[in-house]
């Protein structure tokens, strides 16, 4: 795709639950898991503890929600999505986003034997980034570093005024309820744009990605074609970070 990285965000929100029993992920090892469009990032979980994704996991989807590109072999369960399903008993572990983590403490399924915001190696790396096309940054330069900055400005509000910020979203209508929103803006330190390094983040996904069989491309490659961190080199710079 011709874009670039210019950027990183926040560090990563997603929680792997699992049933009582399963105590971390090589337990995983002949389990069903529910297969979600996130569920790349727990292969990646697996293959770092010795797990062959392709044959160890026995990965469920309903039929709707199937990934043409998912490179293993998929179960398909029409009667419910892999959440409803993991709430239900009828699989073993589910990898969730923050609002699906809400729902599932709330109906009390499962435990969490993966957090990926305070677990290392996870914890240590980029896993939303600004991304933006290609031909764009390279006509609109100033536009670029405007963008950028009015969205690191945005991130550096999340960190230092979270309860304000949810109620922008909730006011906005792009989210509710209100208590969620406050309590997934809390549980993300936003402001470790300032810390972590952004190739450092390529590097590690690519690695694991390349070793999982993924991708093809080396992560020199990722890095030398798919990125572009002059904006935010030159925003550091003026910030004084």
């Amino acid at each position: 795709m011709p874009i670039v990285a210019i950027a990183g965000l926040h560090i990563g929100c997603f929680e792997l639950f699992a049933r009582e029993g399963i105590r971390n992920v090589a337990d995983l090892k002949g389990k069903s898991v529910g297969l979600t469009g996130v569920a790349a990032l727990l292969t990646l979980m697996a293959a770092s503890v010795g797990l062959d994704p392709a044959t160890d996991i026995r990965w469920v989807s309903d039929a709707s929600n199937r990934d043409r590109a998912w490179p293993y072999s998929v179960v398909a369960d029409p009667s419910a999505p892999p959440l409803e399903l993991f709430a239900a008993g009828k699989i073993d572990a589910f990898l969730a986003a923050p609002a699906q983590a809400h729902e599932l403490r709330v109906r009390q399924a499962g435990r969490v034997i993966l957090n990926i915001t305070t677990d290392r190696p996870w914890s240590q790396y980029f896993c939303c980034m600004l991304v933006a096309n290609r031909d764009y940054v390279r006509k609109y330069p100033i536009a670029t570093k405007r963008v950028l900055r009015a969205i690191l400005k945005a991130t550096d509000l999340c960190a230092s005024e979270p309860a304000r910020v949810a109620q922008r979203l909730v006011d906005g209508g792009f989210t509710s309820p209100y208590e969620l929103a406050f309590e997934t803006l809390r549980g993300i330190p936003y402001d470790r744009w300032r810390e972590l390094d952004p190739e450092d983040s390529i590097r590690f996904y690519a690695l694991r990605l390349h070793e999982a069989g993924l991708i093809k491309s080396s992560p020199n490659k990722l890095i030398a074609d798919g990125t572009d961190w002059r904006f935010l080199n030159e925003l550091k710079r003026e910030l004084k970070v």
